[in-house]
């Protein structure tokens, strides 16, 4: 499994042995970084988490804000506090 951050697409892709099985859409504006939608191929083999957890980190090492506009990443910092000070609050 491979995460990696697409900015011509703006979005985060998981890839699982080779093959894009997520992405994480995000709008760029400034040092804010708004995700407005998660999409993962193939549910119940962690994709989703990893392609977050590595997005957020991506981020937070940035030094960039996050806005959780997506429902999914939104709830992934409700289930991992540790990283909800990359929204500022």
């Amino acid at each position: 499994m491979s995460v990696s951050d697409n900015a011509e697409q703006s979005r985060f892709e998981v890839r699982l042995d080779g093959e894009l099985g997520g992405f994480a859409e995000y709008v760029l504006d400034g040092d804010v970084v708004t995700f407005t939608h998660t999409e993962v191929a193939v549910e119940g083999k962690g994709l989703g988490g990893a392609l977050v957890k590595h997005a957020l980190l991506d981020v937070r090492e940035r030094g960039l804000r996050v806005v959780p506009q997506c429902s999914f990443v939104r709830g992934y910092l409700e289930k991992h506090p540790e990283l909800a000070e990359v929204t500022g609050e």
